[in-house]
C-alpha cells in the first residue's frame, strides 16, 4: 500500500466547529506536510474542501503535487449529485483517481434501494472521469447495510473507504467491521484508540492515540487487505483530543502525525 495524509491530521490546525485557528493550513500547507515526511498520497476530506480554491489554484495544486511525486485524492461529505459533479470536475483537475465520500445518521435511514438509485447515476459520470467512489463506513452508518448497498449497485466504481474505528460508533468493533467490508476495500484510513475507564467507575471512553499504541489490532487489519493491489493507498488520520484548548491540540498533531508515521512504516508494505 502506498502511504498517505489525511487532512484529518491535522484537523485542529486546520480548523472544525467551533475550533478556528488564526491562520489555518491550507491545502498547500497539507502538501507540504506530507512532502516533508516522504508520503506518497494526499487525501482531502471535507474538512479542507477543494471546490472553496479557484480552478487556477487547483491547478497549482496538482503541478506542485506532481513535482513532489504525490497522488491526490478527494473527499466530500454527501451524495448530493450538484457536489459530487463538482468534485469529479476537481477531480479531473488534480488527476486524482479516489472520490472518499461519508454515508452519516440521514443517509442511514434512506431505503437501500433508494441510496442505490441515487448512486447509479453519479458512478457513470464518475465512470467518464476515470476515479472511484469511496464510500466511508461513518460514525452511525452500520456495516451490514453498507454491503448491501454496495452488493445491489454492483458496481466496480464504487468501493469502501475501510476506516478501521468509525464503526464503533454504530455498534461494532474493528475485527467485524473488517470482516464485513475488507473485500469492498479500495481506500483505507488508519488510526489507532484506546479505551480508558472513567476514574470515577462511571462508564468509559474511547480516545485517540498515535499508531501503535493502542488496541487497534492493525497487522491483522493489514492481513485481510492482503488482496488489495499495491497502489491502494493507507490514509493516515488520528484522534488527537481537543484537550487542555486549541493552541495544544495544534502544537500536539504534527508529533502525533511523526509518530504514526513513523509506525506505519513499519507495519505497511
Amino acid at each position: 500500500m502506498k502511504l498517505g495524509l489525511g487532512s484529518y491530521a491535522f484537523r485542529w490546525n486546520i480548523g472544525i466547529g467551533d475550533q478556528r485557528p488564526a491562520r489555518p493550513m491550507s491545502a498547500f500547507d497539507l502538501l507540504d506536510e506530507a512532502a516533508s515526511r516522504g508520503l506518497a498520497v494526499v487525501q482531502y476530506a471535507d474538512n479542507l474542501p477543494l471546490d472553496r480554491l479557484s480552478e487556477s489554484d487547483q491547478h497549482r495544486l496538482a503541478e506542485r503535487a506532481a513535482a513532489c511525486g504525490i497522488a491526490l485524492e478527494l473527499g466530500t461529505q454527501c451524495f448530493d449529485a450538484d457536489e459530487v459533479a463538482r468534485y469529479l470536475g476537481i477531480g479531473r483537475r488534480l488527476n486524482a483517481r479516489i472520490l472518499r465520500v461519508a454515508l452519516d445518521e440521514a443517509d442511514a435511514h434512506l431505503p437501500v434501494a433508494d441510496l442505490a438509485e441515487q448512486l447509479r447515476p453519479l458512478l457513470e459520470q464518475a465512470r467518464a472521469a476515470d476515479i472511484r467512489i469511496a464510500i466511508e463506513n461513518h460514525f452511525n452508518y452500520p456495516s451490514p447495510r453498507m454491503v448491501e448497498l454496495l452488493e445491489r449497485v454492483a458496481d466496480p466504481q464504487l468501493g469502501v473507504c475501510l476506516d478501521v474505528a468509525n464503526s464503533i460508533c454504530a455498534g461494532e468493533w474493528t475485527e467485524e467491521t473488517v470482516t464485513l467490508l475488507a473485500p469492498y476495500t479500495i481506500n483505507l484510513h488508519l488510526k489507532d484508540y484506546i479505551i480508558q475507564p472513567d476514574p470515577h467507575g462511571v462508564g468509559f471512553r474511547i480516545r485517540g492515540v498515535p499508531l501503535g499504541q493502542g488496541r487497534a489490532p492493525l497487522e491483522w487489519v493489514l492481513a485481510q487487505l492482503a488482496h488489495c493491489p499495491p497502489e491502494t493507498s493507507c490514509i493516515l488520520e488520528h484522534w488527537l483530543p481537543l484537550g487542555d484548548g486549541l493552541a495544544t491540540a495544534q502544537a500536539q498533531e504534527r508529533p502525533w502525525l511523526d509518530q504514526t508515521v513513523a509506525h506505519a512504516r513499519r507495519i505497511v508494505t
